[in-house]
């Protein structure tokens, strides 16, 4: 199958849970990813979607045209909302969208842009749309009925570093999601290993003088460096500390 190159939009899903789903209905399991999969694919179909991709739960569409992606995600998960699941099972699930100029290769997409779509929607929870900034630039206004946008800021995804991200509301949905599945460390962490970095390349520059020079000078570079390493850690200490009461 040959698919689109050029500028595409990437559109990925997951159902949120998959495990614990499957440990729920036992066999009913399998009822339940089919009639996800067959609904799934009528509707990105219809939309002009390929398909690129589909292992268990999860799918992976491109779309020429990002409005045609938007709309095939809303769609999916007013589809999915609307269905009377196997078991009464509750469905959820999470979708991450991305445009860009990704390589074709001889068994599909090649590149950053797949890998950053992919991230974006392992960012999100169940019955969540996921947008990159380019994405949502590409969009504008041209959004389907009842759908409106909110803007999440920028995120730290693996592999991906930071993506401002955006998320499709739907009208009809009051849940209020947590805050995204993004990596990284944190401020605290950032500073802390920051200092540690600074804390081992001075013990290791001590020691190299020290095992470079006279007795005498051993002696006075290991009485400096001790009283300045004291005063470093004791600085970063209170820095840390100051850190933590501020956030």
């Amino acid at each position: 199958m040959t698919f689109p190159g050029g500028t595409v939009t990437f559109l990925f899903t997951d159902i949120e849970g998959s495990t614990r789903l499957l440990q729920e209905l036992g066999d009913v399991y399998g009822q339940v990813v089919a009639d996800h999969r067959r609904l799934l694919r009528e509707v990105f179909q219809a939309d002009g979607g390929n398909e690129v991709d589909t292992q268990g739960d999860a799918f992976f569409y491109s779309f020429t045209r990002a409005r045609d992606a938007v709309r095939a995600a809303v769609e999916g998960q007013r589809t999915l909302a609307r269905h009377e699941w196997p078991g009464g099972a509750t469905v959820r699930v999470r979708m991450g969208l991305h445009t860009g100029e990704p390589t074709v290769g001889d068994e599909g997409y090649l590149g950053l842009d797949v890998v950053r779509a992919a991230r974006i929607c392992s960012a999100g929870h169940g019955g969540q749309i996921l947008l990159s900034e380019t994405t949502r630039a590409l969009v504008g206004n041209n959004l389907p009925e009842h759908v409106s946008v909110r803007d999440l800021g920028e995120q730290h995804l693996k592999d991906v570093q930071y993506e401002h991200v955006y998320e499709l509301a739907l009208d009809e949905s009051t849940e209020a999601f947590p805050p995204l599945k993004a990596t990284g460390e944190g401020r605290e962490e950032t500073i802390d290993k920051r200092f540690e970095d600074r804390i081992n390349r001075y013990v290791e520059e001590q020691l190299e003088v020290a095992l470079s020079g006279s007795p005498a000078k051993q002696a006075r570079h290991a009485a400096g460096g001790l009283i300045t390493l004291v005063l470093l850690v004791a600085a970063i200490v209170a820095i840390v500390l100051m850190v933590k009461l501020a956030f």
